[in-house]
C-alpha cells in the first residue's frame, strides 16, 4: 500500500528550496513498476558515491551517460534486433533511460562496464568559498571603525 505525502505546507514555509521540494514531490509519484534495469546506490566515502546498474547484454557502445545540471541520465539502446526465434525470452534487452537527481557540486568522475555491471563513480566537490571556515577572534583588537561610527551615531541621536 502506497500513501501520498502532501508537501504543500513545506512550500508555504520555505524559500529557496523549490528544487529540493520538487524532487521530493516527484520521487513520491514515481511508479514502483519502473524498476528496470535494477541498480544500487552506495556511499563509498564521505563525499564519494557509486551507482551500480545491472545491464547484462549491453555493450559499452550501446550505453550512454549524460550529466546535465542536476540530472544524471543513463540510457541503453540495443544496436540491432535479434531475429532468432525464441521459445522463451527472459533476458531483457529493451531500451531504457534511467534518471538520477543529483545534488549541486556532484560530478561524475568515472564509469566502467564489467561482467554486465555498469558502475558510475560520483564525487561531491564543494567549492572552497562554500566550505565552513573558522573566524579567529582577537582579544586585544580594537572595535572595527564601522561599528565605532554606528555607536557614536546612536549616542548623538539619544
Amino acid at each position: 500500500m502506497r500513501t501520498t505525502v502532501d508537501f504543500s505546507p513545506l512550500f508555504r514555509s520555505s524559500i529557496g528550496f523549490d528544487r529540493m521540494l520538487n524532487a521530493l514531490e516527484t520521487a513520491s509519484r514515481v511508479e514502483t513498476a519502473d524498476n528496470w534495469p535494477p541498480y544500487d546506490i552506495a556511499k563509498t566515502a564521505e563525499d564519494d558515491y557509486r551507482i551500480t546498474m545491472a545491464v547484462a547484454g549491453f555493450s559499452h557502445d550501446e550505453l550512454g551517460i549524460t550529466q546535465e545540471r542536476n540530472m544524471l541520465i543513463v540510457s541503453g539502446q540495443k544496436a540491432g534486433e535479434d531475429k532468432g526465434e525464441y521459445l522463451h525470452r527472459g533476458i531483457a534487452g529493451r531500451a531504457f533511460q534511467r534518471r538520477f537527481e543529483i545534488a549541486d557540486h556532484v560530478k561524475v568522475v568515472g564509469a566502467g562496464l564489467f561482467n554486465g555491471l555498469l558502475t558510475i563513480d560520483l564525487k561531491r566537490e564543494i567549492p572552497e568559498e562554500m566550505k565552513p571556515r573558522r573566524i579567529e577572534i582577537a582579544a586585544d583588537r580594537a572595535m572595527p571603525k564601522s561599528a565605532t561610527k554606528k555607536i557614536e551615531g546612536e549616542k548623538q541621536a539619544a
